[in-house]
C-alpha cells in the first residue's frame, strides 16, 4: 500500500487528549485544507465555529449521548449547515472527514461527535452563534492525541473484510 493510502488508512477516533493546546497556526490549516472540500455546485454549505471554553465545552459534553469527549478536547469544532440544500448533508460529511484527516497529518487527533435530540441540535447552534437555515449537528473533537486508558473499550474493534462489504455482478 502507498505511503499515502497508508495514512488515510491509519485516522482513528481519539478520544483522549494532552492538555497541550492546539495552536491557532494548526487550526488555521486544519481549516484551510477542509475549506477546499469539494460541495455539489460548489455551494460549501458549510461555516465553522471553534469552542476552546472550558465551560462551552463541558455545556457541548452534555448535548448527546456520545459527546462526553468534548469536554476534554481542547478544541471543539462545530460544523454548521445550510440544510435548506438537498445535498448539504453529503457535503456536511465530506468537509468533517477532511477536517479529520488533515488534523491527523498534522499529528493531532479527531473525533466526530453527533448533537441530538433536536432540541440538543437548537442548544448547540444557538451557542456557535448560528440561526436559520444554519444548523449544528457535527463536532468534532481536536487536540494532541493521549494514550486511551488501560480497560477493555465499549467500542467494537476492528474492521470487516473487502469481501463482506464488497459486491460486484
Amino acid at each position: 500500500m502507498a505511503d499515502s493510502l497508508r495514512a488515510l488508512a491509519s485516522l482513528r477516533a481519539t478520544r483522549w487528549f494532552t492538555d497541550d493546546a492546539v495552536s491557532d497556526d494548526l487550526l488555521r490549516s486544519v481549516l484551510e485544507t477542509a475549506r477546499w472540500t469539494g460541495s455539489a455546485r460548489n455551494r460549501q454549505p458549510w461555516r465553522f465555529h471553534t469552542v476552546r471554553n472550558p465551560e462551552a465545552r463541558a455545556e457541548l459534553s452534555r448535548c448527546g449521548a456520545y459527546a462526553v469527549h468534548l469536554r476534554a478536547a481542547p478544541v471543539v469544532l462545530l460544523l454548521a449547515l445550510d440544510l435548506n440544500w438537498s445535498d448539504a448533508a453529503l457535503d456536511g460529511g465530506r468537509v468533517a472527514q477532511n477536517i479529520m484527516l488533515a488534523a491527523h497529518v498534522l499529528g493531532l487527533g479527531s473525533c466526530p461527535v453527533t448533537f441530538f435530540p433536536e432540541d440538543n441540535v437548537e442548544r448547540v447552534t444557538a451557542l456557535a452563534g448560528f440561526s436559520a437555515p444554519w444548523q449544528v449537528r457535527t463536532g468534532i473533537a481536536l487536540g494532541h492525541p493521549a494514550p486511551s486508558p488501560a480497560g477493555r473499550s465499549a467500542i467494537p474493534t476492528g474492521r470487516l473484510s473487502l469481501d463482506e462489504l464488497w459486491t460486484s455482478d
